[in-house]
């Protein structure tokens, strides 16, 4: 078990706990989750939604949703929607504080004409390739731009004639005059507004000029009086001018920004510009792709959202990037379908069998309990008939030794049904095992043997008088590499061949005819799987959202028991 699910405290807690404590920004907490709406979110967004709406929720804040909306030209209002509709999925409201930058183009207008005003702002000619050149590196200062020596009136001109749309896009820059020779890159003199002739999904052609992330993004958590501003390693950098630019102008709060790791997960990738590519360039079906990492991709899978909030909540916060396994976001995934998803019994690759000596044209049914985690979710009865199906990977002709499953003269149970023993492998002309004639106890009504007899083995199995059919598709990660592209080249090239199997001709209990779109089912001895929203009742389709393999925490405990054996053999 994780530190965080015993309740102990990250250090963003931490932070915010003391500052409570301490009446700084008066006792409040004000949080923001600011994404960008180019696409969808993902599950290293759920961590900062998880973060951001949970410290306020336990602080007695509040939170807002804002989006920051400063590049038309990658925007678009329905990933607006998408994004609302995952934060609710997850199981936040952000109720009446709802937030656009784009609400406040005006006012940081006028805040980039006073730092003009004040001789901290100018309007740079240079192309982003001499800019580049002009700004230095790591082991050189950089030189001024020839517009830095411009005098305050000539700024202000050129800049409302760049909002008049006098120029064509990317001609002119508006630059913070700070340190040339500072050692932070972002301090040298930024991009505070470039020209973007493109039409935004909500002001229209109203505007000609945008501003950058970096002047937006903490202007408008101090318009919304944010205490706490919250975000990912990568803009550690940037956190000095996000002080800057707040320190120069007249603004109604002073946030603060901390910092903290993103979160990495193997086998994936999590940047919407690599996403974005995987979509556009038909690497999968689209942004709800059930291999995308993308929240509608894992909703449409059957993860449901509860594990994704205890998994954020599981693994913490920490100062350093680390790769967490894929593994351990599945080990949550199936602690928390087990407790309430119902179970069913399916086959993805039936075998056909015969029981001979019931008759032909008899059915009965059997009680099925729904869930042994939840006695609440009570019991189904499951039809049976004289042929059912069973798994064909749960037969073999000439099995090993510690094969428990049916084999020629073996008996085994049918879950809840009864118990059987196979007589006879009927087979076509290439040989291959097409059906199985086989006997059944009728003393063993229910699946219990009569006078005691131990049976190994138990199978599932579906009446092929009821069978639903169905389309299972098999789900495994989306790249074969652990990290992809950490080891040069384009990380596509990592794409796993087998992340999506599509098995036709299964068969489900009927039970499931029924079932809504997006309900998770167990599929007794085979995995977890999600009734697709594309299914219909002529054609069921499936979506394994996770295997029935040992859970995260017991493999660790195998593999830390395995180290402490090896240690005690070498001092032995």
């Amino acid at each position: 078990m994780d530190d965080n699910e015993t309740g102990a405290v990250d250090f963003v807690r931490e932070v915010i706990a003391a500052d409570v404590a301490s009446g700084k920004h008066g006792g409040r907490v004000v949080t923001r989750f600011p994404p960008e709406p180019n696409g969808y979110l993902h599950i290293g967004h759920a961590r900062s939604i998880c973060l951001n709406f949970g410290v306020a929720e336990e602080f007695g804040g509040v939170c807002t949703l804002r989006f920051d909306d400063t590049n038309p030209s990658a925007e678009e209002d329905h990933f607006v929607r998408a994004i609302e509709a995952d934060v609710r999925w997850l199981g936040f409201d952000w109720g009446e504080r709802r937030r656009f930058a784009s609400d406040y183009f005006e006012r940081l207008y006028a805040w980039a004409e006073d730092l003009i005003t004040q001789g901290k702002a100018y309007v740079c000619d240079l192309s982003p390739e001499e800019m580049r050149e002009y700004n230095g590196t790591l082991t050189e200062p950089g030189r001024p731009s020839p517009g830095r020596a411009r005098s305050v009136e000539e700024n202000l001109d050129l800049f409302r004639r760049m909002r008049a749309g006098e120029f064509p896009s990317g001609a002119r820059v508006l630059r913070a005059k700070i340190d040339l020779a500072s050692s932070v890159l972002p301090m040298r003199d930024p991009i505070l507004y470039r020209i973007q002739d493109a039409e935004h999904h909500r002001t229209g052609d109203t505007w000609k000029i945008y501003p950058l992330y970096d002047f937006a993004h903490g202007l408008s958590d101090a318009i919304e009086e944010v205490t706490h501003s919250l975000c990912t390693l990568e803009f550690a950098d940037h956190r000095p001018l996000y002080d800057w630019i707040l320190a120069q102008l007249d603004t109604p709060s002073t946030p603060e920004q901390t910092e903290f790791a993103r979160l990495n997960l193997s086998h994936t990738v999590l940047s919407k510009r690599f996403l974005r590519r995987l979509v556009e360039e038909g690497h999968v079906a689209g942004w709800d792709d059930p291999r995308m990492p993308t929240l509608s991709g894992l909703r449409r899978r059957g993860v449901p959202p509860e594990a994704i909030v205890a998994f954020c909540r599981g693994v913490g916060l920490t100062k350093r990037d680390n790769l967490i396994e894929l593994s351990r976001f599945e080990y949550y995934v199936r602690e928390h379908l087990n407790r309430v998803a119902p179970r069913v019994m399916a086959v993805l690759r039936p075998l056909r069998v015969v029981i001979e000596n019931y008759p032909e044209d008899g059915e009965e049914s059997f009680d099925a309990v729904n869930n042994p985690e939840d006695e609440s979710a009570g019991t189904r009865r499951v039809p049976f008939s004289r042929v059912v199906y069973v798994e064909r990977d749960d037969f073999l002709e000439d099995p090993p030794r510690k094969f428990f499953r049916l084999a020629p003269g073996r008996e085994v149970r049918l879950r809840y049904a009864c118990l059987v023993t196979c007589t006879e492998v009927v087979k076509d002309e290439a040989g291959e095992v097409v059906e199985l004639r086989c006997r059944w106890d009728p003393e063993s009504r229910g699946g219990n043997a009569p006078d005691g007899r131990r049976v190994r083995g138990t199978l599932h199995w579906v009446s092929a008088k009821h069978a639903v059919p169905i389309q299972a598709r098999l789900y495994n990660p989306l790249f074969s590499e652990a990290d992809p592209g950490a080891r040069g080249g384009d990380f596509v090239e990592g794409l796993a061949p087998d992340s999506l199997e599509r098995v036709d001709g299964g068969l489900a209990e009927p039970s499931l005819a029924a079932a809504a779109p997006g309900t998770t089912f167990q599929f007794e001895r085979l995995g977890y799987f999600s009734v697709d929203p594309d299914s219909t009742p002529e054609r069921l389709l499936v979506n394994r959202t996770v295997t029935l393999r040992d859970s995260w925490a017991k493999t660790q405990k195998r593999g830390t028991e395995s180290q402490r054996s090896r240690a005690r053999a070498r001092t032995t």
